[in-house]
């Protein structure tokens, strides 16, 4: 699947807010969907870059032969959740806005983590 097939299949999910596609060593925006109203997807993306750096970091330091999976952060009004991609050439993440009101979560999970798989880059 391509970058932005993906990235249309993604909007679909119930709440999904906004979406991009995250160059995780450069922090580059490889592609976005959504966003608006105060919502800069691309600034939040490169922004985000950080946070899976910190956590993947700690785990180096704690010695922890594993990797981030995916990662969620719960707003009041949203959830942001940053998912790795399964190992590749150029490591990169998805990184999905959604409404709190109007998604479940557990069903956005599991659609990010299809098509993350089905992703070509």
């Amino acid at each position: 699947m391509d970058i932005n097939t993906a990235l249309k299949e993604i909007m679909t999910i119930d709440g999904a807010l906004g979406v991009a596609l995250v160059d995780y060593e450069t922090g580059m925006c490889l592609g976005s969907m959504g966003g608006g109203d105060g919502l800069d997807m691309e600034l939040a993306a490169a922004a985000s870059t950080e946070v899976v750096r910190a956590k993947a970091q700690t785990l180096v330091a704690l010695g922890m032969d594993d990797q981030v999976e995916d990662m969620l952060i719960s707003l009041q009004r949203q959830y942001h959740i940053l998912r790795g991609l399964p190992s590749r050439e150029n490591p990169a993440f998805l990184y999905l806005i959604l409404d709190r009101e109007r998604a479940n979560l557990a069903l956005a999970r599991h659609h990010l983590r299809r098509i993350g798989n089905e992703l070509v880059i």
